[in-house]
């Protein structure tokens, strides 16, 4: 495999990525740190998904003291973390949002620091809770965990508080998941009336409540009937916590219905437009376009599905395809697509230079030549508008994933001008498709990151592609400049962990 031309002019390909502690995970550094450097904090969240949350399965909800949020975000940024604010601003102005990558889990970190204790709907955080000071006072160690988390008595406090608070009907996001949100709040109450004493329980109700919803509170929660049922309770909570309240009713509610609207929006826009719009979540000093180059058979699309993946759960992720095969056509493309098999039909041979199907040593006849024209001028556009828009959406704040990514350096590449295989074309039609590919070197990918696979491999892989132009195209991958972009190589015939493991590296390197 070495002695392929494409790893001999490579020398600097990623092979496989060394771990320094494949035993400890990015939280449980963070927070060794805390403990060193004496944070006031803690887990204010469940105890019980306290381990599950720290292996990355769910957002990490920190409490810190006031006086120690800025030490605080400066171990955050010193151990890799990265803040992504909310582009809705879904975000309280006293909850900031953090991201992490863990190498060892390959999981994305999301990490929460609240400075205030702030509860409410899921769209639209309005409420305050004033016990900071003391729930960081009564705070506890973990029996198993190093994580300070909330003492058992105001754990159950707080579960009251928030069912009432944030189990309303009228926002979307809690209602699309209202059957699995209420299981996890029956499911801690439950743990809690187990293992906690019901006098403790009032006392610490009243102590923060008063006594007459102290005692509602404590009813309630070692009563028969769901929490968010209790009207009374939720009246009289709310009414407690009114002064506390960043709106009044009727702004508030506007402010949930416009973030009800943007939040469909985005939803239809991540599954389905795709537009260069961000709806959720922008990289921070901007977004970036990322490249995946290789041959047929390289592992593109499965790397591609794998890092949209990853990052799409935390991040606002466009994925663009530049080819004209398997991905999404415009809608300029898409019926020269369909006429495609008939076309392949009535030409039963392709010309030299044709990567797919039964290609001759003959040139392009007259009838392929006025097709590939029209065809080209077609794909020309198709790629000017489309790296437009993948600029856009990086200036915008998104990460861009592309397939195909347009060049001009190298005709026996892929993805390069198409009327260069013929000895014929009107000049101004040359000229108006050069211009396109023109651009794509005028805007450059910010990563671009090659996969490199023998040509034993590839043929293996894509068994219809012809093998003089799989090995073509192999030598010609690792000349690819595209305008002194950042490049990275990874050799494709590793493991597919290891190949995602690397790219993924490299990505969030790049944010």
């Amino acid at each position: 495999m070495m002695g392929n031309a494409a790893f001999q002019q490579d020398p600097g390909m990623i092979v496989r990525l060394p771990i320094d502690n494949p035993t400890l995970s990015l939280p449980l550094m963070v927070l060794g740190d805390f403990h060193r450097q004496a944070i006031s904090y803690c887990y204010w969240k469940s105890s019980t998904r306290i381990e599950s949350v720290l292996a990355g399965e769910g957002d990490l909800d920190l409490l810190i003291a006031r006086h120690d949020q800025h030490r605080a975000q400066a171990i955050l940024l010193g151990r890799g973390f990265k803040l992504f604010p909310s582009v809705a601003m879904r975000d309280h102005p006293v909850i900031m949002s953090y991201l992490g990558y863990d190498e060892p889990s390959g999981r994305l970190i999301h990490l929460h620091l609240h400075f205030r204790l702030i509860v409410g709907e899921r769209l639209h955080k309005n409420y305050r809770i004033p016990w900071e000071s003391d729930i960081l006072a009564r705070a506890v160690l973990h029996p198993t965990l190093p994580v300070m988390i909330l003492e058992p008595a105001s754990e159950a406090v707080l579960l009251g508080v928030r069912a009432c608070l944030e189990l309303g009907r009228l926002d979307p996001v809690t209602l699309r998941g209202r059957r699995t949100t209420l299981a996890r709040f029956a499911l801690d109450r439950k743990r809690l009336t187990e293992t906690l004493d019901r006098a403790q329980l009032g006392s610490r109700a009243s102590e923060l409540l008063g006594d007459n919803i102290g005692a509602m509170l404590t009813a309630a929660i070692y009563g028969e009937g769901s929490l968010e049922e209790s009207h009374r309770l939720r009246t009289a909570i709310r009414r407690h916590f009114a002064p506390y309240r960043t709106y009044n009713a009727l702004e508030a509610r506007l402010r949930s219905m416009v973030r009800a609207f943007h939040w469909a929006a985005g939803g239809l826009n991540k599954f389905y437009l795709h537009l260069p719009r961000p709806w959720s979540r922008r990289a921070p000093g901007g977004g970036c376009v990322v490249a995946l180059i290789g041959i047929d058979g390289s592992g593109k699309s499965t790397l591609n599905a794998a890092i949209r993946e990853w990052l799409s759960s935390e991040i606002d992720v466009m994925p663009v395809y530049f080819g004209t095969g398997g991905g999404r056509p415009s809608l300029l493309l898409r019926p020269f697509k369909l006429m495609v098999p008939l076309l392949s039909l009535l030409l039963r041979t392709k010309p030299r230079g044709s990567s797919h199907g039964k290609v001759s040593n003959a040139s392009p006849g007259p009838l392929y030549s006025l097709l590939l024209m029209v065809w080209a001028a077609v794909v020309a556009r198709e790629k000017r508008s489309k790296l437009l828009a993948t600029r856009r959406a990086a200036t915008r704040g998104l990460v861009v994933i592309t397939d195909r990514y347009p060049q001009n350096e190298n005709r026996d590449f892929n993805d390069g001008p198409l009327l260069t295989r013929l000895a014929r074309a009107p000049s101004w039609l040359r000229r108006w498709e050069a211009s396109a590919y023109a651009l794509a070197q005028r805007l450059p990918p910010d990563l671009v990151i090659k996969l490199i696979v023998t040509p034993e491999t590839a043929a293996r892989r894509e068994p219809d592609m012809n093998p003089t132009v799989i090995e073509k195209r192999i030598e010609a991958i690792p000349r690819l400049a595209f305008s002194g972009a950042h490049i990275v190589s990874i050799n494709a015939e590793q493991p597919l962990a290891d190949v995602i493991r690397a790219a993924k590296q490299e990505i969030w390197r790049t944010l």
